[in-house]
């Protein structure tokens, strides 16, 4: 028997091997996607679009509604396609909530805490994620979004 050695490639790993004809197949190494997507470019860009064309398409708008355009986004991308299913009240949806104060100093807008939501919950489904964890670290990420979404001209 002969032996032949390959280093798999970096970011792939070994999706099938076919001992009869000897071929191998590589697929892309998942990434997490906290670690796929770090900046609001990285959001556009996952949702198929860029700054350039967000703000050609909806500059317009005032900077709140942007910015809820943007939250939808980042919801979209960092849930992977999964959607809340409202008639499943087991399913356990996440939402962020904030203390709302002042709009400057240590005491105004920052995030409170994520809650889950069953099938009669009072938020938009867009805006839930799939667990706690992706709620708290898309607010960590994009607080300035929210922020902007809640408080208007900022």
């Amino acid at each position: 028997m002969k032996t032949l050695k390959i280093e798999i490639p970096k970011g792939f790993e070994v999706a099938s091997f076919y001992q009869e004809s000897g071929e191998i197949k590589f697929r892309p190494t998942p990434v997490d996607v906290t670690d796929r997507i770090k900046t609001l470019d990285d959001v556009y860009a996952d949702n198929g679009t860029s700054k350039e064309e967000f703000e050609q398409e909806y500059g317009f708008l005032p900077d709140h509604v942007k910015a809820y355009l943007q939250m939808e986004m980042i919801a979209s991308s960092f849930n992977e396609g999964w959607e809340a299913d409202w008639t499943d009240s087991s399913q356990r949806k996440y939402f962020q909530y904030f203390y709302m104060g002042e709009k400057s100093g240590s005491s105004g807008f920052r995030f409170s805490v994520c809650v889950y939501w069953a099938a009669d919950s009072l938020v938009g489904s867009r805006l839930c994620f799939k667990s706690y964890e992706l709620a708290e670290h898309t607010v960590n990420l994009f607080l300035e979004v929210y922020k902007r979404f809640h408080y208007k001209n900022q």
